[in-house]
């Protein structure tokens, strides 16, 4: 198993445009930078989370320990030394500080143990989980150790910079399950689950290798996802997110929080068999079509080269085919005759739950104590009474205010008068304002023909009818004055 090249490294994204001295940095033993300089370790510890992160991801060989021809995407193996030897750089060498790096990830839960995370039965969230990991490790270990393997033993040992590099990778080396790949993978799962159209009974139930048929190739993007991933994944929806249950090979998508479920059913059960003869059939049905097709094919090319023995042999062999596909047909439909009453059956028996629970619910209304009749018939007395006093303190109030005006001495007939000289007064300025601009609009208009009058009589020429341009002129001292006469 050869180390990965430099080509493939600077293929990494956190790798693109990254500076010898910064790589130096990276690849060098800054352990002890942890209470040194927090600053630079973090940095340095985040780095290296995208980049294993996306070298999972890839699954490339090296990462990949077993013998699946799958690579796991989801499982990061760090089988010792061998694993900085895989990153090692041309003219940097090897990282110094991976298992630095595993361990503190492990002290983030970025990283989870394998054989622990399959095991635990509390959910990795929950904040007991760590006492769930001490107590399996000082089982049948001396305490100092196991605190040593859990990074919670004192702030030096934490760095795990005091030990020498080999007895590091002895106290990291193990699987890993890489979390934000698995949450990527489980929100992926569930979004294409909620996407059926047909979220029923029949659509929610799986085995192991229908659940792999239908989700190995989509929860990431690009890559297939190997069984070990796919056991990871399975773990993970039940406990941690809820969202499934298990039963030895069924699994099945509920709404809601799972816990709230009391398991699988003898129906879950029965509709999942159901499902998986029909998934069976219809691949014999495919199968059987094949083969029609390539007897066809084989007819065909016997009776071109004259082979009618062979030809009429592979014509029975087709026919033969032909009544088992209808064979097989007729108990595809029967069997899908019978899962969709099935399911049908199991949704009305859902909607009587469903009315049980509302008759419950309306009951326990219905028996409140102030939907009783007395009280109902005590409370509308009281809302009529306490409108009956609400009319009266508005009528003395309103009483009560004519009083006040009356003596006040004001007489309401000289306020209307008042108030209708005002609005006489008011129409009068209207009137008048809107006279005085049409007269200034009018004024305008004729001084504007004024102008074009006199303008135009002043061009004639003088060197054509002279003799008429005096007439002309007195023709136009004429008009000036009509129209002054005129205004």
């Amino acid at each position: 198993m050869s180390p990965l090249s430099n080509s493939q490294l600077t293929s990494l994204p956190t790798y693109n445009s990254l500076s010898t001295s910064r790589l130096k940095a990276l690849y060098s033993d800054f352990s002890l930078q942890k209470h040194s300089n927090p600053t630079s370790y973090s940095s340095n510890v985040e780095w290296w989370r995208r980049t294993l992160e996306a070298v999972v991801l890839r699954g490339w060989p090296y990462i990949n320990q077993t013998q699946s021809a799958i690579p796991d995407r989801l499982v990061l193996h760090a089988e010792g030394a061998a694993l900085s030897e895989d990153f090692r750089f041309e003219g940097v060498g090897k990282p110094l500080s991976l298992p630095t790096v595993i361990s503190e990830l492990c002290a983030m839960k970025a990283y989870f143990s394998l054989p622990e995370f399959l095991s635990a039965p509390q959910s990795i969230y929950n904040p007991g989980w760590l006492p769930y990991r001490i107590a399996s490790y000082v089982i049948g270990k001396p305490l100092w150790w196991s605190l040593q393997q859990l990074n919670i033993m004192n702030a030096e040992d934490n760095t795990l910079g005091h030990t020498s590099y080999n007895e590091r990778w002895k106290k990291v080396r193990g699987d890993y399950v890489v979390l934000s790949l698995l949450e990527r993978a489980a929100d992926n799962v569930i979004q294409r689950q909620r996407r059926k159209s047909d979220v029923s009974l029949v659509s929610s139930l799986y085995n192991m290798d229908s659940f792999r048929r239908e989700f190995a190739g989509h929860a990431l993007e690009g890559v297939v996802l190997s069984d070990l991933d796919l056991k990871v994944l399975v773990r993970y929806l039940e406990r941690d997110r809820s969202i499934i249950l298990v039963q030895k090979e069924v699994i099945k998508f509920v709404e809601g929080d799972a816990t709230q479920f009391q398991g699988i059913t003898s129906v879950d059960e029965g509709v999942l068999e159901l499902k998986t003869a029909i998934e069976r059939l219809q691949l014999q049905i495919d199968s059987i079509h094949v083969k029609i097709n390539e007897r066809t094919e084989q007819i065909s090319t016997s009776l071109r080269i004259k082979r009618k023995e062979i030809a009429l042999s592979h014509l029975r062999a087709k026919k033969q085919l032909e009544d088992l596909l209808g064979k097989r047909l007729n108990s595809l439909d029967a069997l899908q005759s019978t899962l969709l009453r099935v399911e049908a059956s199991a949704g009305d028996v859902e909607i009587m739950k469903s009315y049980e629970s509302s008759t419950v619910t309306l009951r326990a209304i219905l028996a409140h104590p102030s939907l009783q009749r007395d009280k109902i018939d005590e409370t509308m007395d009281a809302m009529a009474s306490a409108n009956a006093d609400a009319r009266e303190i508005d009528d003395a109030i309103r009483v009560g205010t004519e009083v006040a005006v009356s003596e006040a001495g004001i007489d309401d007939a000289e306020l209307e008068d008042e108030l209708k000289a005002l609005i006489q007064e008011e129409e009068k300025e209207t009137r008048e304002r809107v006279q005085e601009e049409q007269a200034q609009r009018e004024g305008a208009k004729v001084q504007l023909e004024r102008e074009k009058l006199t303008a135009d009589g002043l061009r004639v020429p003088s060197s054509i009818y002279e003799g008429h341009a005096v007439d002309r002129e007195d023709k136009a001292d004429s008009i000036q004055a009509e129209m002054q006469t005129a205004h």
